[in-house]
């Protein structure tokens, strides 16, 4: 039962990620250690989509519900279920990196305009 805490817990960490990388650049603009930490994930999502690798996030969740219970078809909570939805969208490649490419092109515009 506390593996399958931690998977469900490794989903909300993976969404509040994906979160961060969308609107860190309007905390990002105020506070330096921020904007350092924002524009790494940004340049850290861009290679990941670039080079077709997993996040380790994803990686230490299936490890989780491994560990969990192998054959266990998915009976998480809703909110779990709706948050691991829109992180796994069943999307191309391609439309991935391009939006990791406008998200990245949308955050500098916001650290360099006035």
């Amino acid at each position: 039962m506390f593996v399958k805490l931690l998977a469900d817990f490794t989903v909300l960490i993976h969404f509040l990620w994906i979160v961060f990388l969308f609107v860190g650049g309007l905390w990002g603009r105020r506070k330096r250690l921020f904007k350092i930490f924002h524009l790494s994930g940004l340049a850290f999502a861009l290679i990941i989509q670039l080079f077709d690798w997993y996040c380790p996030l994803t990686h230490l969740e299936v490890w989780l519900r491994a560990k969990h219970h192998p054959n266990l078809t998915y009976t998480g909570s809703f909110i779990i279920y709706y948050i691991e939805r829109i992180i796994y969208l069943e999307i191309s490649r391609t439309l991935v990196l391009l939006f990791t490419i406008l998200l990245m092109c949308f955050n500098i515009w916001i650290y360099l305009r006035k």
